[in-house]
Parts: C-alpha cells; structure tokens; sequence
C-alpha cells in the first residue's frame, strides 16, 4: 500500500501539501479501486473505472516523486507550481480509460492555476489561499468538460462541476484552504448521489457513477492532505451492487464501438482541433486532454487502424494501446477471457492490424524497447487466463520473459514464443485457435513462426564492414534472419535480390509490409516480381506505418 504521509502545515497550499494529497488520493483510490470497478456501467460496463484511475493516480504520483524526490521527506525545496505541473504530467503520459483520461484534465486545469500563480504571492494578487484553490478547481472542471467532445450530465464531470462552484462559494467567503477543500469534497459527495437520476444507465442498475465515485475519493484525500482529518467514510461504501446482466450477453457486447483506442501525441494545437473532428466522426466517447504540445488521446471505434492513421496525420502519436471491448465486458461479467495474445510491433500500422485481429499490441519505436512493466501491463490487459506472448525482437526475448514469470506468479498461464520479427508474429496469428488446447495453439503458432524466414531492407548509416562485405553511408542493406546477405543502391532492386534468395529454397506466401515512406509503386513491382518468377507463390502487402522498417519480407 503506498505511503499515506500525514500533513505537517495543515492549510498550507504548497509543495508538500500536493505530495500529500497525491499520496493520499493513491492509497484511497487503491482500497476503492475493487468496489468503483464494481459499480461501472456507463460509458461501457467493461468494469475497470477504477483500476484506471488508480493507474492514472499512480502515474502522477510516480512523475511528482521523480521529478523532486525531495518532496516526499517533507523537506520540499520544491515550489507549488513546479510540484503540480510535475503532478500533471505524471497524470497525462499514465492517463488510461476515459476515466483516467478526465481525471489527467482536471489535474491539468489545477497546474493551470497554481502553476501560473504561486500560493506564496497569492495574498498581494488579492486571494487568500482558499480562493486560490477554489479558482484552481474552477479551471479543472471547464478544462474537464471542454476535453470532451459531447458532455454528459450524470458523470464525474458532473460531480466536478458541483465541487467547483461549493469551492468557490467558500472561497467568495474568505474560507481558508480547508474550508474550501471541505466544501469541494462535500459538494462533490452530493452530486454523486444525484447521478442515477441524471443517467438513465445508473438509475436502471441502482448506482452512482463509478468515475464520479472515484473523483469523490481524490476530493476526499485534499481535504484530508490540508486538514489532517480523515474522510468519515468512502463514498462507495454500501453502494456496489452487480451489474444487472443483458440475458443476451452478446447483445451487450455488440452495443457500440468494439475497441479503444488511447495514445500520446505530439502535435500543435491546431492540428489538434482537426483530429478531434476526424475522431468525432469516427466513434465515442472521445476525450483529448493535455496542451504545450503533448496530448493524450482517448476514443471508442470500430476501425481502431483509422484511428491510429487520424494520430499519424495530426503529429506523432506513439505508446498507444487498443483494446477490444469484448474482452472488457467479459471481465465486467466476472470473467476472463480463456485465451488472449499479446503482440509487440515496430510500426502504427502493424499495431492497428494485429488489433484488429484480436491482439493486444505493444508499439516499440526505433531505440526504445519497452520494459518488463509495459509487457506486463499488457498481459494484465488481455484479461485472459492464457496468454501467448509474441516478442518480435530477439534483443526482447529476455524482456518477454521476465513479463511472463510475473504474469506466472499472478495466475496467469504465459507462452512466449520466440518470433524475431513482426512478420513471423503476423504468421503465428494466423494460425492462433483461440477455442483449442493451449499447448496444441503454442505448438501451431510457434511451427508457423519458425516455418517464416524473415527479411528486412534498412539504410546503412556509416560505413562498416558485414556479412556480405564493406557497406557505405546510404546503401541498401538486405537482411535475411538478422544477417546482411545483399547490399544494393536502391529498394526495390535490394528488395529483389532479397526475394530470390528467400524464395529460393521455395515457398507458399511472401508477406511485404511497407515503411511509411516506401511509395505503392515498390509493392506494386515487388508483387509483379513474385509473380512472374514464381506462378505458385501468393503475396500479401501491408503497410507498417510510421516507426516500422522500409521494408520487411516474410516467406512462409
């Protein structure tokens, strides 16, 4: 259980005081988390609104605690407005769900105010620090409600405006800090009792919104941070009930978009504007939160490749994460998934392809190979019973493996199977039985990996010596099973050269997946050239999008 740090200068807005309250906020939502997750049945009852503001909390407390590890033995040399954008963007990179994404906002909106006016000066700008704050939870809730693209009343936007306006009455009131904090978390209690009868969902399940719950939890811990008074009780105490059960459990899960989406984004303000119009068109339940040129992007649809693309087009979205709803709802029904596969990718493209295959992906970008946490975050949102984990790398063998012992120690039955490169993950999907054994799918899936040679073009930075001889800065290099076997002037004559050796020892299927900025033109001779030399072979293309290879060749 995270540390709970009493505070030392109850009503003092500072550095310290966040450290605590984010503390705080992180422990309270870690005993809620179990009963929120209980009571979630809108926008989807996929039963994880909890978790994900846990996650989110969590992350925000991870980026305060790097960021001014000094903070947290309560002697913070810190300011107030370094500690909370510091607390923010901690929220944004770790936002997940469309709770956890509001949540990020409404931290945002309170940098916005702290961060931009220190408590310290507050007295001679004319507000006392409980108008400070109370200005500050003002800006969080609009900022929460312009992040999303259609507002709902009944929600924890709702509960967010409530504490707001109680916070700023008793700011208008020369309250102190605690007195406007108490009023917050008071405000914020009410209006989460009101929801079932604001959303027709809620009402028909008898509970309250579970982000709204969760909010309340957070409200909780600032009134506590600043007072040192424990909350009487937490509000979802009493109140979790089951989720009432569609009797077509199928019906439930062809009721709206069947996948999230979420990734970060690099991108102007503007471009922005246009992705949020691109996304409304798409799907729901759309949120983009963040500002100064980082974003955090969150939606529902059912071409979640389109919505990757729509990410490509604004700027450079990177860290995304789709997940089939499916899989969500039967976790909100109490149970996992039997099977579940776990892909990492080298490109946007491959990682909207194997999603929509069913898989849970894993984005890798050139020099940055994910972690053991990040695998296992995946493994955890698979859901499943059983997970088979495609590495795609060599060099991330040891990482899958390490992911896959914990998975183990949480109960969960892990396979890796040994793919070097995306295009033998792309032939063990095709063979994955999800309603088979699991030992009969790892052995197909592994046979169908190992059947696929593997190649990859790439441009050589500098000269060096290889395996087929000296290279220069700008050629072609033509891999084979990780060995450069042909070097060539340009890509499509190196990519021929490579398809004759491949095929040479024979084949069924050559898989071509393209780099973003390798022209149709390359594909189109490619495929002419497969078949011309080799009536029997088929060719598949697909295109890797952005971080990918320029070219890599499979032959099965």
């Amino acid at each position: 259980m995270p540390h709970e740090p009493q505070p030392q200068h109850p009503d003092e807005l500072d550095a310290a005081a966040v450290r605590t309250w984010s503390s705080l906020a992180l422990a309270a939502l870690g005993r809620a988390r179990e009963d929120i997750d209980a009571i979630n049945v809108y926008p989807v009852a996929d039963a994880d609104t909890g978790t994900n503001l846990y996650l989110t909390a969590e992350s925000a407390d991870r980026g305060l605690a790097e960021a001014f590890p000094e903070v947290t033995d309560g002697t913070a040399r810190t300011s107030l407005a370094e500690a909370v954008r510091a607390w923010a963007h901690g929220a944004l990179v770790g936002a997940r769900g469309n709770s956890g994404t509001i949540l990020a906002q409404l931290l945002r909106g309170v940098a916005d105010v702290l961060g931009d006016e220190p408590a310290a000066g507050a007295e001679q700008a004319g507000h006392g620090p409980g108008g400070l704050l109370a200005r500050a939870l003002t800006r969080a809730a609009e900022e929460a409600y312009a992040a999303v693209a259609h507002p709902v009343e009944g929600t924890m936007l709702t509960v967010a405006g409530a504490a707001a306006r109680a916070g700023e009455a008793a700011g208008a009131a020369a309250g102190t800090a605690v007195e406007v904090a108490r009023a917050a978390y008071d405000g914020a209690r009410a209006a989460l009792a009101e929801t079932p009868g604001q959303l027709a969902a809620l009402g028909r399940a008898g509970v309250v919104d579970a982000g709204g719950c969760g909010l309340v939890v957070v409200f909780g811990a600032l009134w506590q941070a600043l007072s040192g008074q424990e909350p009487a009780a937490e509000p979802v105490r009493g109140r979790a009930v089951p989720v009432p059960q569609s009797p077509d459990p199928c019906a439930q899960e062809a009721d709206g978009p069947a996948y999230e989406v979420i990734y970060l984004l690099e991108a102007s303000e503007a471009a922005v504007g246009e992705l949020r119009e691109r996304l409304d068109g798409l799907g729901d339940s759309l949120v983009v939160v963040g500002g100064d040129g980082l974003w955090n992007v969150h939606v529902h649809v059912d071409d979640p490749g389109a919505a990757v693309e729509a990410g490509v087009v604004a700027g450079r979205p990177y860290r995304i994460r789709i997940t089939h709803f499916g899989d969500e709802r039967r976790r909100a029904r109490g149970e996992r998934a039997q099977r579940a596969v776990v892909a990492v990718v080298p490109g946007e493209g491959l990682a909207g392809l194997c999603g929509e295959a069913g898989a849970t992906t894993v984005l890798v970008r050139p020099g940055e190979p994910p972690a053991v946490a990040e695998l296992l975050d995946a493994v955890r949102r698979a859901h499943a019973r059983e997970v088979v984990l495609l590495p795609g790398g060599a060099e991330l063998r040891a990482v899958a493996a390490a992911a896959a012992e914990q998975a183990r120690a949480e109960g969960v039955r892990v396979a890796v199977i040994p793919t070097r490169s995306a295009v033998q993950g792309l032939a063990a999907l095709a063979v994955h039985d999800p309603e088979g054994s699991f030992d009969e799918d790892v052995v197909a899936m592994t046979a169908a990996a190992g059947a696929t040679r593997y190649g990859e073009l790439a441009v050589a930075e500098r000269q060096s010596f290889t395996s087929a001889g000296i290279c220069q800065a700008g050629d072609v290099l033509g891999l084979i099973d990780g060995d450069v076997a042909v070097i060539g002037s340009g890509l499509a004559e190196t990519a021929e050269a490579v398809l004759d050796r491949m095929l040479g020892s024979g084949g069924e299927l050559v898989t071509l997946v393209l780099g973003p900025d390798v022209p149709d033109a390359v594909a189109e001779r490619l495929e002419a050239y497969v078949q011309q030399g080799h009536l029997a072979v088929d060719t598949v293309t697909y295109r890797g999008g952005r971080y990918s290879a320029p070219l890599l060749v499979g032959v099965e």
